[in-house]
């Protein structure tokens, strides 16, 4: 049998030799392990490990008085809480203009009566001479003193108008050959002054990437100052908050708050029809009994029975229903996420895993951002990469302070106490904590190679490598 000398040899020399190279790392492991924390300490530059704003509150155990209500439990009133509800029977009053026709009176027997095509959609044609109402309720007719007809339907007045002709004390018309016709031309309007801060055209979408860079507040602010008025004249018994609002452009949006406001007794100041300023006590004092303020919610609490008057909703000529603005109420993010400028919705909740999400922040992915302002992240899975855990959310206290809150990631995503509701003015700061700083440094910048290399000659290689800062 032949035996191959040379290769057992330099097999068992190769042997050897790795042997002794891991016998001398192990020999060094207490030191090595004590370099690669100091210099994972020393020179890694993580804020995780020396920054002070992560010794802040635990988000479970924060006060009442920090937590931020909720704006989902609110709903929509319902829109016919904003109608009046039409009168069974129109009747007339001061400002309505009719139609009369008075054969051999007013209008001559050989013509036809006038006809007149209103422009109001739900009106019928009116047949005779238009007259308005008088002041004092009563209309001017030929050879008959003034006829009272305020508060009287349209039959009723007819009857009033025909009686008057046909009294026996005058007999102007005989009552056989009477011909009397009364229709309402016009009814009377309510003049009313619409303001609105929320310009449809102009609302802001949070899908749109431009609402999502720091510095997108001022653009809210200036869709608010885009501002509309209107004059608007609406028949007086349909004259209510939901017409005013449909002829206007519809329910305030997103950029508007949840309120209609109706400042009503303005229109008795002269030169003053528009207020200089809304609180009733800095304009003519002397007049504030004759001036009221209604506001209209448009949210309420479920069950909550209606917080105004049905009355309040019915307008009147000279009201003034303003829409106001809502104020932009944004939050802040930074550290590991894009340093961002995120307009708040108006009613719905957003917390801090969303809030992270909607700038395009990690979250459970084992990455983090290697370009804040770019946005793109680095998606590094596995062992030794784990996903950076630590918020740490800036709040502004009622006194004008602020207060560190700190969020567990990790624990919001199965508690919903530490996944708190941002507040308008939050500043979100992503960080990794210490062992997640170590770990990823560690992973980063040491590393052990062992390449081996077996030769067809039956003779192997083996090296290790240590590579660190």
């Amino acid at each position: 049998m032949n035996v191959n000398i040379t290769g057992l040899a330099r097999w068992q020399a190769c042997k050897i030799r790795a042997c002794a190279v891991l016998q001398s790392i192990r020999s060094c492991r207490p030191i090595f392990g004590l370099i690669v924390a100091w210099l994972a300490v020393s020179f890694s530059g993580c804020s995780a490990l020396t920054n002070p704003v992560a010794n802040g509150i635990p988000a479970h155990l924060l006060p009442d008085e920090l937590l931020a209500e909720s704006k989902e439990g609110l709903v929509p009133i319902p829109l016919d809480w904003l109608r009046v509800e039409p009168p069974k029977e129109y009747r007339l009053a001061v400002g309505d203009i009719v139609g009369v026709y008075i054969e051999g009176a007013l209008g001559d027997r050989d013509q036809l009566p006038p006809i007149h095509f209103p422009q109001a959609e739900n009106l019928p044609p009116s047949i005779g001479f238009p007259i308005p109402i008088s002041e004092n309720g009563t209309i001017s007719l030929p050879y008959v003193n003034t006829i009272d007809i305020a508060g009287l339907t349209v039959e009723e007045a007819q009857k009033a108008i025909r009686d008057a002709y046909t009294r026996n004390n005058q007999e102007i018309l005989q009552p056989d050959q009477a011909r009397v016709l009364l229709t309402l031309v016009r009814p009377r309007q309510a003049r009313l002054l619409i303001i609105r801060e929320d310009s449809p055209s102009m609302r802001p979408s949070l899908n749109d990437p431009t609402f999502r860079l720091f510095g997108s507040a001022p653009s809210l602010d200036a869709a608010r100052s885009q501002g509309t008025g209107y004059i608007l004249e609406l028949p007086e018994t349909e004259a209510d908050v939901l017409s005013a609002l449909a002829k206007s452009g519809g329910l305030p949006g997103p950029t508007a708050l949840n309120e209609v406001i109706i400042y009503r007794g303005y229109d008795d100041v002269a030169g003053f029809d528009v207020p200089t300023a809304w609180e009733e006590e800095q304009l003519h004092p002397e007049l504030n009994a004759s001036r009221t303020t209604i506001r209209i919610p448009l949210r309420v609490e479920p069950g909550t029975p209606r917080p105004f008057k049905p009355e309040d909703v019915h307008l009147k000529s000279g009201d003034i229903v303003f829409v106001p603005s809502r104020d932009t109420d944004v939050y802040y993010t930074g550290g590991l996420m894009p340093p961002r400028e995120v307009p708040l919705p108006r009613d719905n909740d957003i917390r801090v895993l969303e809030a992270i999400l909607r700038v395009g922040g990690p979250v459970n992915n084992g990455g983090v951002l290697i370009g804040n302002f770019a946005g793109t992240s680095a998606f590094a899975r596995g062992i030794g990469n784990p996903s950076p855990s630590l918020v740490t959310v800036l709040r502004k206290t009622p006194g004008g302070g602020q207060v560190p809150i700190r969020v567990n990631l990790n624990q919001a995503m199965r508690d919903p106490r530490e996944n708190i509701l941002i507040m308008p003015g939050d500043m979100l700061l992503l960080q990794e904590t210490p062992s997640e700083a170590v770990t990823r440094y560690i992973t980063n910048v040491f590393s052990l190679d062992f390449v081996g290399e077996i030769l067809n000659q039956g003779s192997a290689a083996s090296t290790a490598t240590v590579v660190v800062p």
